[in-house]
């Protein structure tokens, strides 16, 4: 298990927000990959839509369940990554790094849990 980065911020629905400047790079955690299991799907929003905190912006599917894919920020979606629609095994193989998910032009940021926080969080 991927220890949480002190440089990230996390949800309690288990996405990490990775911030530069006004984008927040947006993927699932390394605990959350791993309960998820082996994934075969990921449906990510278009560039150019508007998300809303904590609504649901995308899904992930596994070989053992559904999962929803929740926005921790408001704005716009700049970027989705087109490699893990591709190929959704990077968020198992990689989830900090080539399996991220969506960057999003945010406004403000919410307060996020800080990688002690998540870990409390998972038990980890």
């Amino acid at each position: 298990m991927t220890e949480p980065s002190p440089d990230l911020g996390y949800t309690a629905e288990h996405e990490w927000v990775a911030v530069d400047g006004d984008v927040a790079t947006i993927g699932i955690t390394a605990y959350a990959a791993e309960k998820l299991g082996d994934v075969v799907y990921v449906d990510l929003p278009k560039p150019g839509s508007n998300v809303a905190s904590g609504k649901v912006v995308g899904e992930i599917e596994s070989t053992k369940s559904v999962g929803e894919l929740f926005a921790p920020v408001d704005g716009e979606v700049v970027e989705s990554n087109q490699a893990v629609v591709d190929d959704p095994t990077l968020v198992n193989s990689d989830p900090f790094g080539d399996g991220w998910l969506i960057k999003v032009r945010f406004a403000a940021l919410p307060e996020l849990l800080s990688a002690d926080d998540y870990a409390k969080l998972t038990g980890e």
